[in-house]
């Protein structure tokens, strides 16, 4: 039971293929009509207009009796809604011979395919239209030439209609039979259909080849073989030979000869100016002469396939369109969600305020690097303000255009920090239910800060190392590698060193991401700073509070400078945000902190570092060097040689009370 050609399901490409398939029917030798199942016109094509003598815009809307005034109800009918539930549904490619009347009220007889169409809006009918007047005085007179454009016309027609409604899954399966039908038609050997590629090379062969005879050399060789054919090829020329006499190159006549072909024509297939394929036309058994009607013919069949290399172009590009959309989009939406986290995060924070020599001197190193690309290492005490400099460093940089994207490596759950980082795919891990973009990939052309790296996981780190080697990250789940031009700028409180003894950090990571290290000095390196500090904060607080505050007593400015400031700058500001909310006046006193750290501060020389690690590995195993499980076997060292570093770092063992 045939219930007529359903039109593809309309996607995102369909104002693209719509504009292409009716420049394709525009360009039919025959007319195209199309008619609704009420019997009003749908559409039409040029060819149309020329025969009828209407406009288009005369004609749409209109019932088709107009045209075709005889013998159209009863086809129509038989491709109604009611008759195509039926099984006496007149098959698709049902012919009909008509007659037609033109706008000046002369009639002529005319041939019609009918092709029933289930779209969207529901049942059409798709006929193509061919004036036979000259068929019928062809009849009359026996004219047998005619009667042969006739029915290459009508191939031309159904192969174009055909390729315009096709799939593009069945394309390739139509491209063969149509070369076959053309093969057969005009009584060739073999028909090939293939591309073209910048380089010049021809690929994707399709084809047809009569019976007895070999299928055409896949790949087509190359420039040795066929020099004057894929000059003549790429510079969109038709290539036509009937004897191998008028092949030019004698190289490229001794491969056709090899290949059998004794006479042959080739038409490049070009579209919008760029040549993407073309069709070959081969005799085998005889020679052949391509006289200037034949090759019009050709012509005319390979315009067809043009429409589908056309098509598949567009698709194509559509696709490539569309996926680098939704990239973009996901990109957007990550970024504006981590934007608005940022300004939450990070309100109320302003520049570097200071004017001791040694902030002088951390913002000169600043100045020094933030022209480069150079991985920046941040060290310094937890609250000194290492994430402003990092700030700092990417606003004097060439990626100030795009937003330096933050991650506290300390504050990101250890199972979330690789998706965080390097992005996710839908369903990588249970609860992955969308892609997610990765911190990195949002920092691609721009700046990524990585606050607290001390913590990073291990394997974690690994991941990080290749991508500061190899400039790629990798989504969770998905093996496809993606290039990032990402600047790093990494920061710790912690002793990275005592971290690699210890094998909580890798000292290969450590390596690449000391290339330019800074160290922040806390705030009690730097107390001349702190009365510029404590005003920048009351009058940042000022403005949240409304408060007016005009003074600060001197012995209080004093107090707070001699303060060891164990929080550093960011104690300093809680403790003038605390003053603000009890402030009365416009005179304001800060109280200073009562309740200090009592754990002493770690020296970072190297030397300070390694005489505490032995200490802590000592105390851990009882003080016992020899044996398994002792400090030596712990720290992989000989008892001897550990002997040999307790006595020159001046480490004794506590007497016993």
């Amino acid at each position: 039971m045939n219930r007529g050609t359903s039109l593809p399901a309309r996607g995102p490409r369909d104002s693209e293929l719509d504009t292409l398939a009716r420049v394709a029917v525009d360009s039919l030798p025959s007319g195209v009509l199309v008619v609704r199942s009420d019997g009003a016109i749908a559409a039409v094509n040029r060819e149309l207009e020329s025969q009828f003598r209407y406009t288009r815009a005369e004609l749409i809307g209109r019932p088709v009796e107009m045209l075709l005034p005889e013998g159209l109800r009863l086809p129509l009918e038989s491709h109604g809604a009611e008759s195509l539930s039926s099984s006496e549904t007149t098959a698709a490619g049902d012919i009909r011979t008509l007659v037609g009347r033109r706008r000046d009220g002369t009639q002529f007889p005319v041939e019609i395919v009918l092709n029933p169409i289930q779209s969207e809006h529901g049942l059409l009918v798709l006929a193509a239209v061919v004036d036979i007047t000259a068929r019928k005085e062809i009849e009359q007179s026996n004219n047998l030439l005619i009667e042969e454009q006739i029915a290459f016309e009508r191939l031309v027609s159904d192969l174009s209609v055909q390729f315009i409604s096709l799939p593009a899954d069945r394309v390739n399966d139509a491209i063969r039979d149509a070369l076959r039908v053309i093969g057969e038609g005009l009584d060739l050997d073999r028909c090939n259909f293939f591309r073209v590629h910048p380089d010049g090379r021809l690929t994707d062969l399709l084809g047809w080849v009569r019976t007895g005879f070999p299928p055409a050399p896949a790949p087509l060789e190359g420039e040795a073989s066929n020099p004057w054919f894929l000059e003549n090829m790429r510079a969109g020329r038709t290539i036509c030979f009937s004897s191998h006499d008028e092949i030019p190159n004698p190289i490229d006549r001794e491969t056709f000869r090899s290949y059998g072909i004794l006479s042959g024509a080739t038409i490049p297939l070009s579209v919008e100016g760029q040549l993407l394929g073309a069709v070959g036309f081969n005799m085998m058994r005889q020679p052949r002469q391509w006289d200037r009607q034949t090759l019009h013919r050709l012509s005319v069949i390979a315009a067809a396939f043009g429409n589908v290399l056309a098509r598949q172009r567009s698709e194509e590009s559509l696709r490539n369109a569309l996926v680098e959309v939704e990239r973009l989009r996901d990109q957007l939406q990550a970024e504006n969600l981590y934007l608005r986290r940022e300004v939450e995060d990070r309100l109320g924070t302003g520049n570097i305020v200071g004017s001791s020599s040694a902030i002088r001197q951390v913002l000169a190193q600043v100045r020094q690097v933030a022209a480069t690309d150079s991985t920046v290492l941040l060290l310094g005490e937890t609250g000194t303000g290492k994430e402003i400099i990092a700030t700092q460093l990417h606003e004097l940089s060439g990626r100030r255009n795009r937003s330096m994207v933050r991650v506290n490596c300390a504050a990101i759950p250890t199972t979330l920090m690789e998706s965080e980082l390097f992005g996710r795919e839908k369903g990588a891990f249970t609860g992955a239910l969308s892609r997610q973009v990765g911190r990195f990939e949002l920092a691609d052309h721009s700046t990524i800060f990585l606050d607290e790296i001390g913590d990073l996981p291990p394997d974690v780190q690994v991941k990080l190392l290749r991508v500061l080697e190899e400039r790629q990250i990798e989504r969770l789940g998905s093996p496809r590698a993606i290039r990032v031009d990402t600047r790093i700028v990494a920061a710790t409180h912690r002793n990275l060193e005592m971290r690699i003894a210890d094998g909580t950090f890798r000292e290969d990571l450590f390596y690449r991401l000391n290339v330019f290290p800074i160290q922040v000095p806390p705030l009690r390196e730097r107390t001349e700073d702190i009365p510029l500090l404590v005003w920048r904060f009351v009058d940042e607080f000022s403005k949240v509070f409304g408060k007016r505050i005009e003074a600060i007593p001197r012995e209080n400015m004093t107090a707070l400078q001699q303060y060891a400031w164990p929080g550093n700058i960011r104690e300093l500001r809680n403790v003038v945000e605390r003053a603000m909310i009890v402030a009365k006046g416009n005179k304001l006193t800060i109280s200073i902190p009562t309740v200090t750290t009592t754990a002493p501060k770690r020296s970072v020389k190297l030397s300070d570092v390694e005489k505490e690690h032995i200490r802590s590995v000592l105390e851990s195993s009882g003080w016992r060097i020899r044996g398994s499980g002792g400090a030596a076997d712990k720290l992989g060292l000989r008892p001897t040689t550990l002997e040999t570093r307790m006595a020159k770092l001046g480490i004794t063992r506590p007497k016993t009370p």
